[in-house]
């Protein structure tokens, strides 16, 4: 499965690849991290269908990834799960908001992003439109 990590921050981005590891779960299948830095690329991958999990940094510049999530559950067509990444316990309304699946805090705990990506993959896996692929 095709994870997208959106965050401006490399060091994000890599904490999140390397928590998420090969396989975040012995009963999920095995996991392709997929990296961006902008809004418009993180559309362009939702857009194309091959994304079944996205992890979007709340606090992303310039385009935060609750923004981003929000427009993504209203214009992608059968959107995959969006796990947000949040800096403050008081961000859990704009996640709501956001419409976003599951939020995983800052800092991030290795054994939290892993569950909860194994988790949203299970969702998509049960849940995934047939694809003409």
């Amino acid at each position: 499965m095709k994870v997208l990590v959106y965050s401006d921050d490399a060091s994000t981005r890599e904490k999140v690849r390397l928590a998420i590891g090969r396989r975040p779960a012995a009963d999920v299948p095995r996991a392709e991290v997929v990296e961006c830095a902008t809004q418009a690329k993180v559309i362009q991958l939702l857009d194309s269908g091959e994304i079944d999990v996205a992890v979007l940094d709340g606090e992303a510049q310039p385009a935060g990834g609750m923004g981003v999530a929000r427009q993504a559950k209203d214009e992608v067509f059968d959107c995959p799960p969006i796990c947000l990444i949040i800096a403050r316990r008081d961000d859990r309304w704009l996640a709501n908001w956001s419409r976003a699946d599951a939020v995983v805090p800052q800092p991030l705990d290795p054994m939290v992003v892993a569950d909860t990506i194994a988790g949203l993959m299970r969702t998509r896996a049960a849940s995934r439109l047939p694809s003409n692929h």
